[in-house]
């Protein structure tokens, strides 16, 4: 009778398991932020300074993720009188990911390199490739990698009083929403943040 039990007890842990795989991830984002700010402005308003190279519609759905996220942290948009103006960034593109036992890993002929390619809006430079140029045949599937960085600047002084960035590398990615995740993990503990980069973990559902 025990016997006849422990298959579909395996079953059961097996489905539970894949059920939570798909429901729900944990983004894991290195954070560092820095801050002159002793609490939250007041009034608490912002607007986004966009650059150049977003004004463009693809820039929009960025926006309004971070829009999401300064919320949250206790910002109110106000475009016509601003405390804070609000600088965004963002980051996407794959990096290598190696395996100790592919011939030319860390350790192999090659060497380390942690080659990039992708795209960026914000002033980040998003192209460029490692040493090593493509990738070969047979190397592990290339980590995804997204950024996101916030700069704020007091709207009459001009000068820059908090500033943060979120990284977050994996072989999954779930566009745009992981980038909405990464403003939440960027503005942890404003507006006095821990000193010094920091690890934060925010669980996520991917969209369906």
């Amino acid at each position: 009778m025990t016997r006849r039990w422990i298959p579909a007890l395996l079953l059961s842990a097996a489905a539970a398991t894949l059920a939570g795989c798909s429901t729900t991830r944990v983004v894991e984002g290195q954070v560092q932020s820095f801050s002159t700010l002793a609490a939250v402005p007041s009034p608490a308003t912002y607007r986004i300074d966009r650059l150049p190279s977003q004004q463009t519609p693809a820039f929009d759905a960025i926006a309004a993720l971070a829009e999401q996220s300064l919320a949250r942290a206790g910002l109110q948009r106000d475009d016509a009188a601003p405390k804070l103006l609000v600088q965004v960034g963002v980051q996407a593109g794959t990096v290598p990911r190696y395996d100790p036992y592919w011939p030319y890993g860390p350790h192999g002929f090659y060497g380390p390199y942690r080659g990039y390619y992708g795209w960026g809006y914000g002033g980040w430079h998003g192209r460029g490739w490692g040493v090593g140029g493509l990738w070969r045949m047979g190397e592990p599937t290339p980590l995804h990698r997204r950024a996101v960085s916030l700069v704020m600047r007091d709207a009459t002084t001009q000068a820059s009083v908090y500033e943060t960035s979120a990284v977050h590398e994996d072989v999954w990615v779930a566009d745009p929403a992981v980038f909405g995740i990464l403003f939440d993990a960027a503005l942890s503990g404003f507006p006095q943040p821990p000193a010094g980069p920091r690890q934060v973990r925010i669980p996520f559902a991917p969209p369906p």
